[in-house]
């Protein structure tokens, strides 16, 4: 795995997005690329849908 993440992305990555499969998949594919989670997801209500937030990181030397 290269010390740098692909396609030019930050190391450090915030997904957020209604709590649905794309959401799910965005999540799933940035795992896939070598991200790791970072804390848990943040969850809350817009007053119409769940909101969901993850925070993603990419290995470091150290990790």
């Amino acid at each position: 795995m290269s010390d740098q993440p692909p396609d030019g992305l930050p190391r450090y990555r915030v997904l957020t997005g209604p709590d649905d499969e794309a959401f799910c998949r965005r999540v799933s594919e940035a795992l896939d690329l070598g991200f790791r989670l970072h804390g848990g997801p943040a969850v809350t209500f817009n007053g119409d849908r769940v909101i969901v937030a993850q925070a993603l990181t990419w290995p470091g030397e150290d990790d």
